[in-house]
Order: structure tokens, then sequence, then C-alpha cells
């Protein structure tokens, strides 16, 4: 009986140790997001590019939209220097965005 018990406080063990490390694999670093952020940051993302599209100045199709962390880096190359601040613009106005960092350029 002992043995049956020995094993089964082993194995409940063992599945708390192996249930803590997949929790602690989930948490953010500064160079990784934690899987909420991951789905947050995809989300803000979405929004970023809609807003970009219902912009009847800017064309999606030139911008590139990266996430990390609710902050948004803009990049591609566009027309004129208008549409560079009217997508900066654009983008400081959509929910989840913590900053915007611009990497576009003028063709």
């Amino acid at each position: 009986m002992k043995t049956t018990a020995h094993r089964i406080s082993v194995l409940v063990l063992a599945a708390a140790a192996v249930a803590f490390t997949g929790l602690a694999g989930c948490a953010s670093t500064a160079t990784q997001r934690s899987t909420g952020q991951y789905v947050d940051d995809t989300a803000t993302t979405a929004r970023v590019k809609a807003a970009i599209f219902n912009d009847a100045t800017l064309k999606l199709t030139e911008i590139n939209v990266e996430t990390f962390k609710g902050v948004v880096q803009l990049s591609g190359f566009v027309n004129s220097a208008a549409d560079i601040q009217r997508a900066v613009t654009v983008v400081q106005g959509v929910s989840g965005v913590r900053s915007v960092k611009n990497d576009m350029r003028i063709k």
C-alpha cells in the first residue's frame, strides 16, 4: 500500500513540476512576448491594418505593419512625406498602440 501511495505522490509532484515549468515558459522577457502579449499584438496589428485600409489617402499595400508589445513599427515606401505623417497619425489613434516607430521611406 505504501508503494502505491508513494508512486501516486511522485506522479503528482512530477505533474506539478511540469505544469509549473510550462507556465514559466509563457512569461515575457525583454526580447520575447508572453502568449497573451502575442495575441494582443496580433489583434493590434489587425486593427492598425484596418485603420490604414479605411483611410482614403493611404495604401495598405505600401505599408508594412509589425507589432511588438504594443509598439507598432511601420515600414515600406510611400509617395510623400504627407503620407508618412498621415499613417503615423492614423496608427496613433488605434486602441492597443503604445507607440509608433516610423521606418517608412518616400519612393
